[in-house]
């Protein structure tokens, strides 16, 4: 009998997944005996964010943003990361360029499109704040699927947005952004998104996690190079309303293979550096604290993630 892991998506399907529906779809999670399930935020209307799903045990692993991890940990929680889908941060705040915001201390006293995370607003209001501003706007929370269409219609000003999705989305559609940068305004964000599972969980089944993230890398290595075949098998297997456009898939897909690998061509790796940069300054900036309020000084980086489940892992495309 197949182990079953069941893995909540951070949004619907798209090319930061690419890797986990190859390796399903060229049956390598089968082979490693395993029954892998889907869990799409969409299924729900985005009522349970996929680290929750975790913490409550309704799922074995979550694609989750690294301050995640941080949230949980910081409560007591033992979430853990153990790969990261992409070797770099490949998101900005956008805004059109017709609006005239073309610098986030111009945020101050616009709408925000927020998912509701913790943080998020720590962190907007900390690269307003970097670029003298004074941190002051108005966070509207919605779901994730109408965030484009608010930002269209100027029902909100600014958003979160990735470079290789909304970013490829407005090339085509001939949509002019403006696009912030974390790392621009003296932000080290840090590994966003990761694979994230609890340890309770992790620790018992570290042979089955071994399997899942060998099969899983030689998904994001077929994809890395086979853009265009990757993408088709993405579309095919996934069967989502948001991935009908065979040509805007394959211009998405087409970008952020280049982010799956980092330089010295490992998939899902981590750095200590970039978590230890990310959380000193989320302490330095205390937006750290525990399930009582206090605030947190101190954190030890090295129980927030893991690259013992990717040891052994081929460097090779197994296809």
């Amino acid at each position: 009998m197949n182990t079953p892991i069941r893995l909540a998506l951070d949004r619907t399907p798209n090319t930061n997944h690419t890797g986990f529906y190859v390796a399903l779809a060229k049956g390598a999670y089968e082979e490693a005996g395993l029954a892998v399930e889907f869990i799409a935020p969409d299924q729900e209307n985005y009522q349970t964010m996929p680290a929750r799903r975790v913490a409550q045990s309704d799922a074995h692993l979550a694609i989750t943003p690294s301050e995640s991890v941080v949230s949980y940990q910081s409560n007591g929680i033992p979430l853990v990361a153990v790969a990261t889908l992409l070797a770099r941060d490949i998101s900005a705040i956008m805004t059109l360029k017709e609006s005239g915001i073309s610098r986030p201390k111009e945020l101050d006293g616009k709408v925000y499109a927020s998912y509701g995370a913790r943080y998020e607003e720590d962190l907007i209001r900390q690269l307003i704040q970097n670029d003298e501003g004074r941190g002051q706007f108005v966070a509207h929370k919605m779901p994730w699927s109408g965030i484009w269409r608010a930002l269209l219609t100027r029902e909100v000003d600014a958003a979160w947005f990735w470079l290789t999705w909304e970013g490829v989305k407005a090339d085509i559609e001939g949509v002019e952004l403006n696009q912030f940068l974390f790392d621009e305004y003296e932000i080290p964000y840090g590994y966003n998104p990761v694979l994230t599972g609890h340890r309770d969980w992790l620790t018992p089944n570290g042979d089955a996690v071994r399997k899942f993230l060998e099969a899983t890398a030689s998904g994001f290595r077929f994809a890395m190079k086979n853009p265009d075949e990757a993408a088709r098998i993405l579309m095919k297997t996934a069967k989502h309303s948001t991935l009908t456009d065979r040509n805007f898939v394959e211009q998405s897909q087409q970008m952020v293979s280049g982010y799956y690998l980092d330089g010295e061509g490992h998939w899902g790796l981590m750095h200590r550096p970039i978590w230890a940069s990310f959380v000193s300054w989320m302490i330095r900036n205390r937006m750290l604290t525990d399930k009582d309020g206090e605030v947190i000084q101190k954190l030890d980086v090295d129980t927030l993630f893991t690259n013992e489940y990717l040891e052994g892992t081929p460097a090779l495309i197994r296809w």
